[in-house]
């Protein structure tokens, strides 16, 4: 297995497929980068060079992955939450950001459904 930005990639991948292992890169920067080495998109990870591997690794130094990026992200929600703007209530509240409606779904962020006890009907 190659080893990239701590992270250990599958061998048997494709390059930009096994570079999307690691947090920061998706599909668009990984052909980028393989772009802009001149690497072929074709290649088995385990059919590129020790100089290519080299250059990946060099290239990646210019994006902010896994660890810093988690950091950054975890640090932009916190300081939304401390100026309590509308985003940093949900991120709060554990509720829908991006303005999708509460009223049936959102059943992931909201999480199991809960019962309200004692509900009772009105009898006439």
């Amino acid at each position: 297995m190659a080893r990239i930005a701590g992270i250990n990639l599958p061998k048997e991948k494709r390059v930009p497929i096994a570079l999307t292992y690691i947090t920061g890169i998706g599909r668009t920067s990984a052909e980028a980068i393989c772009m802009k080495l001149k690497i072929d998109t074709a290649k088995k990870l385990k059919d590129i060079t020790e100089d290519e591997l080299n250059a990946i690794r060099a290239e990646m130094k210019s994006y902010v992955l896994e660890g810093d990026l988690r950091r950054e992200v975890a640090m932009n929600i916190k300081r939304k939450q401390e100026i309590n703007c509308y985003v940093g209530i949900r991120h709060s509240k554990g509720l829908p950001v991006r303005g999708q409606l509460t009223k049936t779904n959102a059943r992931t962020r909201k999480g199991k459904k809960r019962t309200v006890a004692n509900k009772k009907k009105v009898t006439k």
